[in-house]
């Protein structure tokens, strides 16, 4: 069982890296679908400030890897090689590499694309001007409260770093390549 946790930027391609590993076999958890359903419990709008507001909430009531801990929990139970989208904190990622066979990979891309995918794709989350998208970037980058989200944090501490400003093609050539050097490192790390 391998267990791929999925970091990065707004827009930088983390749904494009999932279900890239979706057809490769992988099951997907996503924090923002266990996110949003305590969202919709609380009757709160379905916004990306709802969802950042109740994630922080619920670090700071259960601890700050509580919402990966949690879908981590769900794809040990279940079995098999699966991701978890997404990784936003530092303390999820203690939680992580805590456990066997984990690995973080980190995706960024260049912000004026990342905003230009971000309007393509054009879901409630994403129908924000370039002002706003800026502020969401810078305050999801970086925090010293360990409940809140500190992507910039969680990329440095990635095991692998993806750049994703090419076409898609080429960014599933670099999954691949990640792939392969997970598949290197079970092997080495198998009892002899």
């Amino acid at each position: 069982m391998i267990i791929i946790g999925i970091t990065g930027t707004l827009g930088a391609g983390k749904g494009v890296a999932v279900s890239y590993l979706e057809k490769k076999g992988f099951v997907h958890y996503s924090a923002r679908s266990f996110i949003l359903e305590e969202v919709r419990k609380r009757g709160l709008p379905e916004v990306r400030d709802s969802n950042v507001t109740v994630a922080n909430e619920l670090r700071k009531i259960h601890s700050p890897s509580y919402i990966l801990e949690s879908l981590y929990n769900m794809a040990a139970e279940a079995g098999g090689n699966s991701v978890l989208e997404s990784v936003r904190t530092p303390g999820e990622i203690d939680f992580l590499k805590k456990q066997k066979s984990f690995y973080l990979l980190s995706v960024n891309a260049d912000q004026n694309e990342r905003y230009r995918r971000v309007v393509k794709r054009n879901t409630s989350f994403d129908n924000v001007s370039f002002d706003e998208f800026q502020l969401h970037d810078s305050r999801e980058m970086e925090a010293t409260d360990p409940n809140k989200q500190n992507i910039g944090e969680c990329m440095r501490l990635a095991d692998f770093q993806v750049q994703n400003d090419g076409t898609i093609e080429e960014f599933h050539v670099k999954i691949d390549a990640v792939l392969k050097e997970i598949e290197k490192r079970e092997k080495s790390s198998m009892p002899k």
